[in-house]
């Protein structure tokens, strides 16, 4: 199989040869991993019982579904990725703003997954060989995994909706075998010596509904359309594409993260996951756990490492997929030391999940109304631009910015920021809030409005002529940046 060559360049019509079915697939494979299981284990850590837990994962997964999943029809008609597609509301280079959005995202994810997939296969093999569950155990296993996700980044999107297939199926049938394994010790009770993490019942179960639930389609925010681009809008319609994107956000992390809920309250994990996962699994169940935790890293981070090759390349033109692709590779990795052996995962994973969805939420929501504005109609030649290194164009703004979206962005982002709870940061406005965290709530809605008010007399995103359409050329000729 070839490596991948295209970059965020516009994907010409004859290589959008993937459907709904494939997005499904994708959406689905690559979710079924350690690194979205563990989110199933938050709630429980925050003191939430079986209930508690499902309802928070359920509620939030759905509101993060309804607000994520049109995303996904931004990539499909502009044929290129949602970072570079944002141009039209932010600029041909205010659409950087969701290049780094991306990029923090899905260098977070990464790491997370690699560092919990490491953790989960050394003590397998501890318990199986006996191997020392050592710092260098762990980062020899921190590299390994890494070394085989960068193979799969760099071959690009083909080979990954392979994988992504085969993982669909494969570990549905190790995630139900895991179900029987982890049966006799399961309790519906919050796991020992775990009180409520907010001191009372509805703010952390708050808490649990954004950190586990609406993180997990969120966390999507910029992926979405690294897939939908391979969709041709002429062969499949938008509708058919917004019902495969739910479907697959809804079923790819909803059955890891309630399986981690699961698995978390049979072990009785509190404070840590891997570890109590590992310890109450039978001995039968080791080798299936060995090849999920292997298997299920590698497809799950290949992907975000995908993403963040594409969102590096958005931010450096002159560099190369994949070179941006190993760049990404290194700092992930990196991350996934320093987490390793100077963070508490827990405190980890809530103030990382919470500060980036008051981060990416007002930039998704300023994406989806000039979506709306637009109805769907890009000058798909205008918003590669920036990548082209020139000037002009109809998404040029002041100098390639549209100060109207990226002020309205950067206020939402500042007053979510302002609104969170994690365990390293308590932001002011929670004081107004009755110290629940609204900030996601709080940062969409701040973001949607300072960027209608600022829109109001037609400053929004000029609509291109009716010729335009991904791959064709643009309706408007670029002019320079004087004119």
């Amino acid at each position: 199989m070839p490596i991948e060559q295209r970059g965020v360049d516009t994907i010409p019509e004859e290589e959008r040869t993937s459907g709904p079915r494939d997005l499904v697939s994708i959406l689905l494979g690559s979710n079924l991993c350690l690194g979205v299981i563990v989110f199933g284990w938050l709630p429980p850590s925050f003191g939430l019982g079986l209930w508690p837990s499902v309802t928070a994962i359920v509620t939030g997964t759905l509101v993060g579904i309804a607000f994520t999943a049109p995303l996904a029809l931004v990539s499909l008609r502009t044929a290129t990725n949602l970072s570079t597609s944002s141009g039209a509301q932010f600029g041909v280079r205010g659409r950087l703003v969701g290049s780094v959005v991306g990029l923090l995202l899905s260098l977070g994810y990464t790491a997370l997954t690699l560092w919990i997939g490491g953790d989960v296969m050394v003590g397998v093999l501890s318990r199986l060989t006996g191997l020392p569950d050592t710092g260098v155990s762990r980062s020899v296993m921190y590299g390994a995994l890494a070394a085989f996700t960068v193979v799969a980044a760099v071959f690009g999107y083909r080979l990954l909706l392979r994988m992504s297939k085969i993982l669909s199926i494969g570990m549905l049938v190790l995630l139900a075998a895991g179900v029987f394994a982890y049966a006799p010790d399961f309790t519906t009770a919050a796991p020992p010596e775990t009180p409520y993490l907010l001191g009372s019942f509805w703010p952390t179960w708050l808490l649990a509904a954004v950190a586990a639930g609406l993180s997990g389609p969120v966390a999507f925010i910029t992926l979405l359309g690294d897939y939908t681009r391979y969709i041709s809008p002429r062969r499949h319609g938008s509708r058919k594409v917004l019902w495969a994107t739910g479907l697959g956000l809804l079923v790819g992390l909803l059955v890891p993260q309630l399986f981690g809920t699961y698995t978390a309250l049979a072990a009785k994990a509190g404070a840590d996951y891997a570890g109590p996962l590992v310890d109450a699994a039978p001995l039968w169940y080791l080798a299936p756990l060995l090849v999920a935790a292997a298997a299920g890293s590698v497809g799950n981070a290949g992907l975000m490492l995908y993403s963040m090759g594409l969102d590096l390349d958005a931010i450096v033109p002159r560099a190369t997929r994949t070179t941006a692709t190993l760049v990404a590779a290194g700092v992930a990795t990196a991350f996934v030391f320093v987490g390793s052996f100077e963070w508490d995962v827990q405190s980890a994973m809530t103030s990382f999940v919470l500060l980036l969805t008051a981060l990416g939420t007002p930039w998704a929501v300023i994406t989806l109304i000039g979506y709306v504005r637009c109805r769907g109609q890009y000058d798909a030649d205008a918003l590669q631009v920036f990548n082209r290194r020139s000037v002009g164009g109809i998404y040029w703004y002041r100098r390639g910015w549209n100060l109207a979206a990226t002020v309205s962005w950067a206020i939402g982002a500042g007053v979510g920021l302002l609104a969170v709870t994690t365990p390293f940061y308590q932001g002011p406005l929670l004081s107004l809030t009755g110290g629940v965290d609204c900030s996601f709530v709080l940062s969409g809605l701040v973001g949607a409005l300072v960027y209608a008010a600022l829109t109001t007399r037609g400053t929004a995103a000029p609509a291109p002529g009716p010729a335009s359409s991904p791959g064709s050329p643009s309706a408007s000729a670029e002019e320079p940046a004087a004119v």
